[in-house]
């Protein structure tokens, strides 16, 4: 088996998985376009350098990304794509000191992304003892995408990076299943009243405050503007869920499944809203 260099001796997730932009070369600044919208106020090539953007690849506005328009840039979480890029996979060569590197870069990182990505949540699958009995399979996916990250920029470009998405996706649906099933068995008998949704529901503005959603399935839901105050989500679902500007005060998803940084940043939450162990309480819950 080989070493993983995205977990720790514990088993726990590295510091790999989270984004050190002091290492990046503001590849999230750069390689991704954005649209003028809500989350930002001008739009932005694929490619291109937003103007924001200073010679150290340090954010020039960014105490005040909100206030000026670019919430999105405050909601963005990498999964540690952007220091790998450009540390190990071009080994620290800046695309402004390397201008003929710059396009191939700019290429890799949407893919290293998506693939960091999945390692986060295979990491999650496999700390879930309710999964024990696809641990097997879950840490052969591991391997696999640590060895996929690994790869020189053109022999990764040529991954079919989607097709392993979806393939590494059955894995981690399965981990889901075996651990919202173990929730509900111990939840049998319960007298509290739940709610059931299916993935992908239309929840946009819903009014879910204290609803027990506990083991639901919320994969790809949309939860834009909805009222989560005080809802428990343990043990569902989450991941795909747009939480953009849900409220979640009070809510309780410390054990809720494949719950990323980027989805709490994007969300409205407080002091009593329990998070997972493996996230960061956003600078600007209240």
């Amino acid at each position: 088996m080989m070493s993983h260099p995205y977990t720790s001796s514990e088993g726990s997730y590295s510091t790999r998985l989270h984004a050190d932009c002091e290492r990046c070369f503001g590849l999230c600044c750069t390689a991704l376009p954005f649209a003028a919208s809500a989350d930002f106020a001008i739009d932005k090539h694929a490619g291109q350098p937003c103007p924001n953007l200073q010679t150290d690849h340090r954010c020039g506005v960014h105490r005040d990304l909100r206030k000026l328009g670019f919430k999105g840039c405050t909601v963005y979480d990498c999964f540690g794509a952007g220091q790998h890029v450009s540390q190990v996979t071009f080994e620290g060569r800046d695309w402004r000191e390397h201008p003929e590197s710059a396009k191939l870069i700019f290429e890799v990182f949407p893919a290293m992304w998506q693939l960091h990505e999945l390692l986060w949540y295979l990491n999650e699958a496999l700390t879930r003892p309710e999964a024990a009995e696809i641990h097997p399979e879950l840490q052969r996916a591991l391997d696999d995408t640590e060895r996929l990250v690994l790869l020189d920029a053109e022999s990764l470009l040529k991954v079919d990076v989607p097709g392993w998405r979806a393939e590494v996706n059955q894995l981690l649906l399965r981990s889901s299943e075996l651990v919202r099933q173990n929730e509900l068995r111990r939840m049998k008998g319960s007298s509290s009243h739940r709610k059931t949704y299916g993935r992908g529901a239309d929840l946009i503005g819903a009014n879910l405050k204290g609803v027990d959603l506990r083991a639901a399935n919320l994969r790809g839901a949309y939860l834009i503007a909805a009222n989560l105050r005080n809802a428990d989500l343990r043990a569902a679902d989450l991941i795909g869920v747009d939480f953009r500007d849900a409220d979640l005060r009070g809510a309780d998803l410390s054990g809720s499944l494949y719950l990323s940084q980027s989805q709490m940043n994007s969300a409205k939450g407080d002091a009593s809203t329990r998070i997972p162990p493996t996230l960061t309480r956003p600078a600007h819950w209240s």
